[in-house]
């Protein structure tokens, strides 16, 4: 499901205002998990997309934002993030300074120094009414995270009150809405998130497309040849049903598989030198993972897997 989506800037350069592209395959699979999405949306609850990398997370975000129609402010979790990256920071000072003369022998001078506040995009979202689209957003510091506890529970985002207008607090637009992913199954710069948040999300698990889905998009993707697809689609769900995680490879080996052979003309069949040299290369990893008696298979055993796979895809269809 992963989409190229086609943007166009909008007035603040921090936002971008997201048009559904032509290329999104909408199955039935995926047009559930969206109307699902948009309902929670509707009542004003955020949404939390998690699952394992490669399910469509931030792709269906992005078609989810598209059909609210509002601008989008996208954040990126980070491990260096402050609660100040989300709702802004004093960026210096500004100095001015009054020399009054007007009575010759009177001098009379006043200086004033004011810091300079710039908000941040979390305030901006808030303020304007924009959709928050927060990416992998268990990889910042779960302190960082809080002042999303107010914005999604009293719909009040709390904010130093040195910010230009002298506000402590900013009420949160009513068109603000708030739209999360996260992996948990990610093992690396990984923060669990605090209870208090996902407490405020309703958390819609993304699990690995069913086939039809998965063929469908890769088609659409890559233009390769439904037949041809259907073999690319079907070795990799192999591979991933042999997995220890059963997440790996993901729909993005699909992809690139497909697209190499749609570029160079090439078929998904054991005779063809470039089906063989790309699946070696985009599914080595996966391949080191699939492991026999406890011990990780050798990667030069890849042309054994793809023979074996055919073998039994041929005698499946015979019966």
């Amino acid at each position: 499901m992963i989409e190229e989506l086609t943007t166009k800037s909008s007035v603040v350069s921090d936002q971008v205002l997201l048009e559904p592209s032509q290329d999104f395959v909408l199955t039935r699979e995926i047009d559930e998990v969206s109307e699902r999405a948009l309902t929670y949306l509707a009542i004003g609850s955020a949404v939390h997309f998690a699952g394992p990398a490669g399910t469509g997370k931030t792709t269906l975000a992005f078609h989810i934002a598209a059909r609210l129609g509002r601008p989008v402010v996208l954040m990126h979790g980070d491990d260096e993030f402050g609660s100040s990256d989300l709702i802004g920071r004093d960026s210096g000072f500004r100095r001015s300074k009054v020399v009054d003369n007007y009575i010759h022998s009177v001098l009379k001078t006043e200086e004033k120094v004011n810091s300079i506040w710039t908000d941040n995009r979390l305030t901006t979202a808030c303020q304007l009414g924009h959709t928050l689209i927060y990416d992998e957003f268990t990889r910042s510091r779960p302190e960082a995270n809080n002042p999303l506890l107010s914005v999604l529970e009293e719909r009040i985002l709390n904010i130093p009150s040195l910010r230009q207008n002298g506000d402590g607090y900013l009420r949160v637009h009513p068109e603000f809405r708030a739209i999360f992913t996260s992996n948990p199954e990610e093992y690396a710069g990984v923060h669990r998130g605090q209870d208090a948040l996902m407490d405020r999300l309703v958390t819609i698990q993304m699990g690995q497309f069913d086939r039809d889905t998965e063929v469908a998009i890769v088609a659409r993707k890559s233009g390769l040849a439904i037949s041809d697809t259907q073999a690319v689609v079907d070795l990799v769900r192999t591979l991933r049903l042999a997995s220890e995680s059963g997440n790996q490879p993901s729909i993005r080996a699909s992809f690139a598989i497909a697209k190499v052979l749609a570029l160079r003309g090439a078929s998904a069949a054991l005779e063809d030198s470039t089906f063989r040299w790309v699946c070696r290369d985009v599914l080595g990893t996966s391949i080191a993972r699939v492991t026999r008696d406890g011990n990780p298979l050798p990667g030069h055993v890849i042309d054994d897997i793809i023979s074996r796979f055919y073998r039994e895809a041929a005698s499946a269809s015979l019966q």
